[in-house]
Parts: structure tokens; C-alpha cells; sequence
């Protein structure tokens, strides 16, 4: 039942939809031919066009013309808008602000124009919504701090649509710049709607590429320059495992000494989207190497038996650790602010 219900719906709404077409066509039509087929003083013809304001006209044949025509120019602006929205990565946003001044402004001028049409005089309409607008304004600071912080947001630049951003704790992707309000969604599908003008201190995860941690630890008996020299032989494989890898990884050194393990770190650049996938997949990819390598990876344990014996490293191992520690360093110089903020 809740299956037909909504196709039913999308069925109604297609419908709908081509029936505007279809009437915004004909309406053109008649326009451009009108005045070749109707009589130019006869009274459709007077009420139909509403570029000619000669003689009499059926107001309710004028109001129709009015709704087609200004909802249907409406309509194709925000289209043309659309259209030059595809063609930009960046300015989505403005563009959906456009949109929705056109329309609220079609709706104001098709009010007054019907107004117009049934004898209102507009003019005092028109003065006395330009008092009430004083009136409002100075009551509506916040809601005019809100818009004007959106378009801020807008021609500024600061973020877009599809950017990640972090607002206050809460990190998520934006999915709409309103006039008021901006939508961020988390990754749980949760959407925040703050105002504009709260918008004060944001982080925009997309304009770089962000950087993807990963640290393991490994027991204090196993030799740390031989896993160093298997790390340089089997760094490259890790970034081929990991297609979503820009930069690196690159191997940072020690980064603790904990109480169980010595606590290696690694270190990626991805685009914001895919790092915690990223840091995830490296974790999977150096647990399987060290385990090919028979380096273990500790845990807290009682033991209970003779302690494990670790293998001895070599002459070979320890000048390619070396080198390797160098290179990386060197390699990761510019990853040093990002991983202190993490560490």
C-alpha cells in the first residue's frame, strides 16, 4: 500500500509537472501568433496580452496571463541558473540563493499585479508595506544578521556545498546555504541547521588534503631498526594497497613509548572524505605485514612462560634503517604541523 502511495505520487507529480509545460507552451505560442489570429481590439486578445493595455480585458483571463507568464519566467531564470551551475565546481550556494530570490520575487510581483488587475490601489499598498518594512526591520536585526552572513558566506567563499567542514565539535558535510540557515549533515545522516550569523568558527576540512594517522605499537624486544628496514622495502606496496592514498604513507618515527609496546606512527594524505577509511585500510595493511614479518604487535598479558625470543638485527638491516629514517624524515617535513594537532 505505502509502494502505490508513493508512486501514485511520483506519477502525480510527473504529471503535474508536463501539464505546466504544456500550458507555459501554448501560452507562447498564442503569444507570438496571437496578433496574427485574434482581432487586435477583440477582448481575449486584450485580456491575454499583457503588454498591451488598450480598451477593456476579463480580469480573469488577465490573471491567468499573469500567473503563466510570471511564474513560467520564473521558472525558466532558475533553470538558466541551474544550467550555469553545472558548469561551476564552486558557487552552487549563490546560485541556490538566486533561485530563491526569483522565486520569492515572482511571487511578490504576480501579488501585485492581481492586485492591480481587480482595481487595488497598489500605490498605498506599496507605501504602506515600506513603513511596516521600517517597523519589522528594527524588530528582525537577527533575522537581517542572518541573511547578510550567508552572503558573506557566499561571495567569500569560505565553504560550499559538498565541502566538510567542522562547526564547534560537529563535522559533517554541508548540504544547503540558505538565506538564514546552512545544513550540515554528519556521517550518521544527522543534519545540524545552525544560523548564519552563529557560523564563527569553522574549519573547512576540503580545501586541503587532510592527514590520516596510524599508530601501532610493537614490543620492546623487537629490534626497531630492523622493523624500520622492512618498513622501507614494504612502504610503496602499502600505498598501492591503498588507492585512496594522495601523499605517502610515511613513516614519523616513534611516537611514544607506552607501557607495553613501542608506538610507531605513520602518516597519509587523503582527501578529507576517505581518511578515516584511509587510516582504517593502513591499519589493516601494516597489522598483515608485520605479521609476514613476524614482528609482533603487543597486548597487555601475564606471562606466564619463558620470555619470547626476538631475532637479532643485522649489519645490513641497521644502515638501511637509518637511511630509511632519514629519507622519511625528510619525505614528511611538510606533514609536522597537521600531526602535532593529532598526536
Amino acid at each position: 500500500m505505502e509502494k502505490e502511495k508513493k508512486q501514485f505520487k511520483v506519477t502525480f507529480e510527473l504529471g503535474f509537472k508536463y501539464a505546466c509545460y504544456g500550458i507555459l507552451g501554448v501560452y507562447a505560442i498564442l503569444m507570438i501568433i496571437g496578433r496574427f489570429i485574434f482581432k487586435p481590439m477583440s477582448l481575449f486578445w486584450r485580456s491575454l496580452n499583457i503588454f498591451g493595455n488598450a480598451g477593456e480585458f476579463n480580469p480573469v483571463i488577465r490573471i491567468i496571463s499573469y500567473v503563466i507568464c510570471v511564474l513560467g519566467a520564473s521558472y525558466l531564470i532558475r533553470l538558466v541558473i541551474k544550467l550555469l551551475e553545472n558548469l561551476f565546481k564552486r558557487g552552487r550556494a549563490l546560485m541556490d540563493i538566486f533561485c530563491s530570490l526569483v522565486n520569492a520575487a515572482a511571487y511578490v510581483i504576480l501579488a501585485f499585479l492581481i492586485l492591480k488587475t481587480v482595481g487595488v490601489d497598489t500605490t498605498a499598498i506599496l507605501a504602506g508595506i515600506g513603513i511596516l518594512g521600517l517597523v519589522v526591520g528594527l524588530g528582525a536585526q537577527p533575522l537581517i544578521s542572518d541573511i547578510l552572513a550567508g552572503f558573506f558566506i557566499v561571495f567569500e567563499r569560505l565553504f560550499d556545498i559538498g565541502d566538510i567542514i567542522v562547526v564547534d565539535g560537529f563535522r559533517g558535510t554541508v548540504k544547503e546555504i540558505g538565506i538564514r540557515t546552512t545544513q550540515i549533515v554528519d556521517a550518521g545522516g544527522n543534519i545540524k541547521i545552525i544560523n548564519n550569523s552563529d557560523l564563527k568558527s569553522i574549519v573547512n576540512m576540503t580545501n586541503q588534503l587532510s592527514l590520516a594517522i596510524c599508530d601501532i605499537g610493537i614490543e620492546y624486544g623487537e629490534s626497531l631498526e630492523r622493523v624500520e628496514a622492512i618498513l622501507k622495502e614494504n612502504l610503496p606496496k602499502i600505498k598501492e594497497a591503498i588507492p585512496d592514498i594522495k601523499e605517502g604513507p610515511y613513516y614519523k618515527g616513534v611516537a611514544e613509548l607506552a607501557d607495553s609496546a613501542v608506538v610507531i606512527r605513520f602518516v597519509a594524505n587523503c582527501d578529507e572524505g576517505n581518511k578515516y577509511q584511509v587510516e582504517r585500510d593502513m591499519n589493516r595493511q601494516f597489522k598483515l605485514l608485520f605479521d609476514r614479518n613476524n614482528i609482533n604487535i603487543p597486548f597487555p598479558q601475564v606471562v606466564l612462560n619463558q620470555p619470547t625470543s626476538f631475532e637479532t638485527v643485522t649489519k645490513n638491516q641497521q644502515a638501511k634503517a637509518k637511511t630509511f629514517v632519514e629519507e622519511q624524515k625528510e619525505l614528511s617535513k611538510g606533514f609536522a604541523e597537521g600531526d602535532i594537532n593529532n598526536n
